[in-house]
């Protein structure tokens, strides 16, 4: 049919601004940044054969993998690994305000009239050869105790979950920063050929079902391109969505589809060059190899028993943080890097005992268990596995005081966390906090420090990967960040 010449005007009008809205708009761009080039280029680095920038590391490994095991809503220190068997005699004295001064306090809680000691509840007695402290509701992880260095002297500033969850992941309190596994997965690759190099999962605690709510950006890759952002294991239903073909599709057809889809996502980024084009056909590569790896992962009809048995009988139902740490051992055999789970209910503003037995039955012998197998399949060594929450809890009870209830607000001024695995000095314990668990006495760890050990156990400077964006040169430990020797072996 042919065209009228209003249509015909209206085509090569369209066409001539698809054409040249890039080309003016890099224009603009090049006056603002002085003649840099786009980001493409700037962040341009050859890779290696499994997607790594090609000079890294920077030196040798200690780890393959990270599997970290963060427990959201900010587990009591004082509960259970900063023990204070001083704080029984001072059982609802008023907490001094030269200790803890009201500037300190949140909203949640400042109100109150008094401001008591809760000691805790828990008894603790030391496990181990070592002889580490922690809180009786802790077996199984005391029998690992030889393996675990526990930090007593972290600490952080943000005094609010979202924040303060977010500068875990991050490195920064606001949103948008890549998340620690992105970092990783952009610096090093994936040693999965079918699955991505970046997994996140989820549990919801018994001790206090709901939690805090979990975003997405958390695993998110923030400005780096879209392929290394982590990808989600959902804890209900199907855990990938669509990772069946629809009815009538089959594995052939797919496959022709995707090579079209491939051929004109590579039309498309001729003409512009928008990186993100070359993400999405990555990613469109990586469903289509899912299809066939995540029902093999997480088929556990080849689990031994005794294995199932090891991780607890919650070990086969999906969506606990049994089943969770058993995929996170499954999916560290087969390439995955960064693996990321996150379990909710540990905000414990009240009833926090009987809160607390709960998040410590749902995680204390999985945890146990994620070491005690990665060490007879011969990974711990190769591997690092991180315990802990966004920030600690108040010495003081928020509410109401009795012996065997009460409730703690939040505090970021310490908090304690655990790692083992390849390059930790097992059986240890670093840093202390003051008679009330308060304040870092000796060796505190910031937030930026534990980033940056992270970095340097697989064998990356921190203070070298980095990601230029809106003119500035970004990194996941920003302009902090010191290696803490004295836990690694």
């Amino acid at each position: 049919m042919m065209k009228t010449p209003a249509q015909a005007d209206l085509i090569n009008r369209r066409y001539f601004m698809s054409r040249t809205s890039t080309g003016l708009g890099v224009v603009g761009l090049a006056s603002l940044l002085a003649n840099d080039s786009t980001a493409a280029d700037l962040n341009f680095h050859e890779r290696n054969r499994v997607g790594g920038i090609a000079d890294l590391p920077h030196f040798p490994a200690r780890i393959k993998r990270v599997i970290y095991l963060f427990q959201s809503g900010g587990p009591a220190q004082m509960d259970l690994y900063d023990h204070k068997p001083k704080l029984k005699d001072r059982f609802g004295e008023e907490v001094p305000k030269s200790v803890y001064p009201d500037d300190r306090k949140t909203t949640m809680s400042n109100a109150q009239a008094k401001f008591p000691v809760a000691s805790t509840a828990f008894e603790f007695k030391p496990y181990g050869e070592c002889g580490t402290w922690m809180t009786e509701a802790l077996p199984h992880l005391g029998s690992v105790a030889d393996d675990i260095c526990v930090i007593r002297s972290m600490y952080t500033e943000a005094i609010n979950h979202d924040p303060a969850i977010t500068m875990l992941q991050s490195g920064s309190q606001l949103p948008g920063r890549p998340s620690i596994g992105s970092w990783i997965g952009y610096g090093l690759g994936s040693e999965s050929d079918n699955l991505p190099s970046f997994v996140a999962m989820s549990s919801r605690g018994t001790g206090k079902p709901g939690g805090q709510p979990l975003y997405d950006r958390l695993w998110g890759s923030g400005f780096l391109p879209s392929q290394y952002q982590g990808v989600k294991f959902r804890n209900q239903g199907d855990p990938v969505l669509d990772i069946q073909n629809p009815e009538g599709l089959d594995e052939k057809d797919r496959r022709l589809m995707l090579d079209q889809l491939r051929r004109l996502n590579r039309i498309r980024f001729d003409e512009v060059g928008d990186p993100e084009i070359e993400s999405r056909i990555s990613q469109y590569e990586l469903a289509f190899k899912m299809q066939m790896s995540v029902p093999a992962l997480l088929d556990l009809s080849n689990e031994p028993q005794h294995v199932l048995d090891l991780y607890g009988p919650q070990a086969t139902k999906p969506g606990t943080y049994a089943y969770n740490c058993l995929i996170a051992r499954r999916l560290a055999e087969s390439g995955v890097r960064f693996i990321q789970m996150f379990h909710q209910g540990w905000d414990h503003h009240g009833n926090l005992p009987g809160a607390m037995r709960g998040q410590c039955k749902d995680t204390d012998q999985p945890s146990a268990a994620l070491i005690k197998d990665l060490k007879q399949r011969g990974m711990f060594d190769d591997s690092l596995i991180i315990w802990g929450g966004e920030f600690g809890r108040t010495i003081y009870s928020q509410g109401a005081l009795r012996p065997e209830n009460y409730g703690r607000d939040h505090h970021p001024s310490c908090f304690s966390m655990w790692l083992a695995g390849g390059g930790i000095k097992g059986g240890t314990t670093y840093g202390t906090t003051d008679d009330y668990s308060v304040n870092v006495a000796t060796d505190g760890v910031h937030v930026h420090d534990l980033h940056a050990t992270v970095l340097h156990l697989l064998g990356i400077d921190h203070e070298q990967l980095t990601y230029k964006f809106q003119g500035r040169d970004y990194r996941l430990t920003d302009v902090h960040g010191n290696i803490v020797n004295d836990i690694l072996s």
